[in-house]
């Protein structure tokens, strides 16, 4: 069993930033990949931004130029750094875990809100 832990979820003013953070623990024998998610309400879960264990990065492009994802494969921890926040990032993030034995894991959620 894979924990995964998120914060730094919260509510700020469009323009302003914030920074999420997971860590991964428990039974892990290998972490593939680690990434960011969310979900507004009605919409599907997209993803926000990936990061694979060799440190091959990939973003959203509603995202690219904004956010950045980066981690420590020694913790098992990856963060998600939001600069110029629109109201359109709204969302829940979800950390997404791809532990190379078990499969996915996810994180509890975290609520972003960025008001206009």
């Amino acid at each position: 069993q894979v924990h995964v832990v998120e914060s730094g979820g919260g509510l700020v003013q469009a323009g302003g930033s914030l920074r999420l953070s997971c860590a991964a623990s428990g039974r892990i024998f290998s972490i593939n990949a680690m990434g960011w998610y969310r979900q507004a309400p009605g919409k599907q879960r997209e993803l926000v931004a990936g990061l694979t264990s060799s440190g091959r990065t990939n973003y959203a492009d509603s995202v690219k130029g904004r956010f950045t994802i980066s981690g420590d494969n020694a913790k098992n921890t990856v963060n998600l750094q939001m600069n110029s926040l629109k109201p359109e990032d709204t969302a829940v993030y979800y950390c997404n875990v791809r532990e190379a034995l078990q499969g996915d894991y996810w994180g509890q959620g975290t609520q972003v809100t960025v008001s206009s």
